[in-house]
């Protein structure tokens, strides 16, 4: 494996969260011949259509008129999958939650945003044990909560905060890749978890759990962004395009066909078809062209992680580029 320099910035930024899976988690790689022109795109468990489309081959179906093969990386989170991105050994990531290009543009990753998902606020949010003293909100002060560093429950954590009058600096932050955080909340570790879907519907499925809060209750939009790196946008942007399309295809046909949609997608993800149908059910799937609504609230995101002084510096989150599909 080639080793890549990352300088003081984004050491700081990037931190735990690259120890814990910037390499991603190897899979069975595929034997590519010389000359072959690959697509190398990353995902996550949460990255249910790309998912899909790589457990059916439909992308690469599709992309082969191009003559582009996929070659498919599996990270822990969104932040390690950025990096990869940023450093060359992915192409594309899947999506990721809005707070997550923030923080790779703070460490100075040179990053395109792609396409979007839109809103899905209630497929992330903050559960405690059933038998947790724990009721409200204001009940987290001095509190150890878990969650993934520059995940979207890293800014639902601090939306839910201020609601209740709190500031981060109440709790007890623990930065939490979503396997540790299992066994963290599972085991009496942490006092609550910020999580998000499967992994929230996973956890809902297996134990007695009560949400003291998700996206609808904070207003947090929880929209997922797909970005690709600058270099391969500006280079090919047929790929792009085609990618675009087979997830707003793939999207659709989820929500569309629900229950045939998780007989499919349940296998891929090791989970049972009635968790991944909740998830399903709060995801909205709708890829969509990344719009000025999206951004705006972008820099509403970066102002506050500014703020509370969990990003090092001030962004414009206009800075990146924003692909658009020509015309």
């Amino acid at each position: 494996m080639s080793k890549h320099t990352i300088n003081p910035l984004r050491r700081k930024v990037l931190g735990a969260a690259v120890a814990a899976g910037a390499a991603g988690l190897a899979l069975p790689l595929r034997s590519f011949a010389a000359g072959d022109e690959v697509l190398r795109i990353g995902f996550q468990k949460s990255s249910s259509l790309l998912i899909i489309q790589k457990g059916q081959g439909s992308l690469e179906k599709a992309l082969a008129p191009l003559g582009v093969k996929v070659q498919w990386t599996e990270f822990s989170s969104g932040l390690p999958m950025l990096e990869g991105l940023n450093v060359g050994s992915i192409d594309l990531s899947a999506d990721v939650a809005e707070t997550v290009p923030l923080f790779a543009q703070a460490a100075k990753a040179q990053l395109t945003y792609f396409v979007q998902e839109t809103p899905s606020p209630p497929a992330q949010a903050i559960v405690v044990p059933d038998e947790s003293p724990i009721r409200s909100l204001a009940d987290l002060k001095g509190r150890k909560v878990g969650f993934a560093k520059a995940a979207g429950v890293h800014y639902l954590t601090v939306k839910a905060l201020e609601k209740a009058g709190l500031k981060f600096t109440d709790i007890e932050a623990a930065y939490l890749q979503p396997a540790d955080g299992r066994a963290a909340f599972e085991k009496g570790a942490i006092d609550a978890w910020a999580i998000w879907d499967p992994h929230l519907a996973n956890i809902q499925g297996k134990r007695k759990v009560r949400v003291i809060a998700d996206g609808n209750d904070v207003g947090v939009a929880y929209r997922r962004f797909y970005l690709a790196s600058t270099p391969y946008a500006k280079r090919r942007p047929d790929v792009l395009a085609v990618v675009a399309e087979e997830l707003r295809k793939t999207g659709e046909w989820v929500k569309n066909n629900p229950r045939e949609a998780a007989a499919i997608h349940a296998p891929l993800v090791g989970l049972d078809p009635a968790t991944v149908s909740v998830v399903n059910g709060r995801r909205s799937y709708a890829v969509r062209p990344v719009d000025d609504v999206a951004l705006d609230e972008q820099q509403v995101i970066a102002d506050v992680f500014a703020r509370e002084k969990l990003l090092p510096v001030r962004l414009d989150a206009r800075a990146n580029d924003v692909w658009k599909k020509s015309a």
